[in-house]
């Protein structure tokens, strides 16, 4: 082990025990994993699966229940895709592993122009491959990447640019309720997760359909968060809280709380009701 390694090896040490902490609680938390589970664990090259794959991995070894991973990563086909390097590192783990090949880039590209945001279609298709492929190979659950960070800027660009709240759950059964998502990395930090890959020296292989688009509206939104976390530290794990906090009451929406019910507590004793005209029109004077 060299000089550096050895230095860095208390400190990811340290680091390791914290975010698989974080991952044990989300699993429990959420009863994201159960006994005899099949798990296909999305892989796509980026620090964040890489961190979640090696943290199941380790958890898999002492868990209460038995359950089995299945890396699974999408060849998009984009040019320039080092197609080797998963392989080589998958070749190095004691995990069945599959490379599904599908040739979304060709799509994504005839179907968005030129300067606009790719992602959206491009997570369309890739997910409707992998919940299929999931499918295929009897998976019980499929383990996203997916950390804190992410479902708090998912929070961010739903209220600002779609007009709603709503996240990315930590737990999802599809629409169709033929597959599951867990996202074990909901309680992980982005730059712990970050820092993890560094010293764990994963391969990173960098997104070039989407990666250098600098105007993504998912960008603004994180350097939003970045310069709220700097002025005011751990202001992200308490938006994160608010999640977990949730008071239908206290929001709007006429879906989630019966706001039409709700009367004075002496007109519910009394039997009193309000028998007004439905219509609340306002007419013109």
């Amino acid at each position: 082990m060299s000089a550096a390694a050895q230095a860095a090896a208390p400190n990811l040490e340290k680091l390791h025990k914290r975010l698989c902490r974080a991952v044990g609680k989300a699993i429990a938390d959420y009863n994201m994993v159960e006994d005899g589970d099949r798990i296909m664990v999305c892989l796509s090259g980026g620090k964040d699966s890489f961190a979640m794959l090696d943290i199941l991995m380790r958890l898999r070894e002492r868990a209460p229940v038995n359950f089995e991973l299945v890396a699974v990563n999408m060849d998009q086909k984009q040019p320039g895709f080092p197609a080797d390097v998963l392989p080589r590192y998958l070749d190095g783990l004691d995990i069945e592993y599959h490379i599904v090949e599908k040739d979304t880039y060709s799509i994504v590209r005839d179907k968005i122009p030129d300067g606009r945001t790719t992602c959206g279609l491009c997570s369309r298709l890739r997910r409707g491959t992998l919940y299929g492929f999931a499918e295929r190979i009897g998976a019980d659950k499929i383990a996203l990447g997916h950390h804190r960070d992410d479902i708090v800027e998912t929070l961010f660009l739903n209220l600002f640019f779609g007009s709603r709240l709503a996240a990315m759950p930590p737990k999802l059964r599809s629409d169709d309720g033929r597959n599951v998502v867990i996202r074990p990395l909901a309680y992980c930090a982005e730059p712990d997760l970050a820092r993890y890959a560094t010293l764990r020296d994963f391969p990173i292989i960098p997104c070039n359909l989407c990666g250098s688009q600098p105007n993504l509206q998912r960008q603004q939104v994180k350097q939003m968060l970045a310069d709220w976390e700097c002025q005011h530290p751990g202001r992200t794990n308490l938006i994160f809280g608010a999640l977990q906090n949730v008071a239908p009451s206290q929001l709007a929406d006429p879906a989630l709380f019966d706001f039409a019910s709700l009367r004075r507590v002496s007109e519910v004793a009394d039997g009193a009701a309000f028998a007004g005209n439905d219509d609340w029109s306002v007419a013109a004077g």
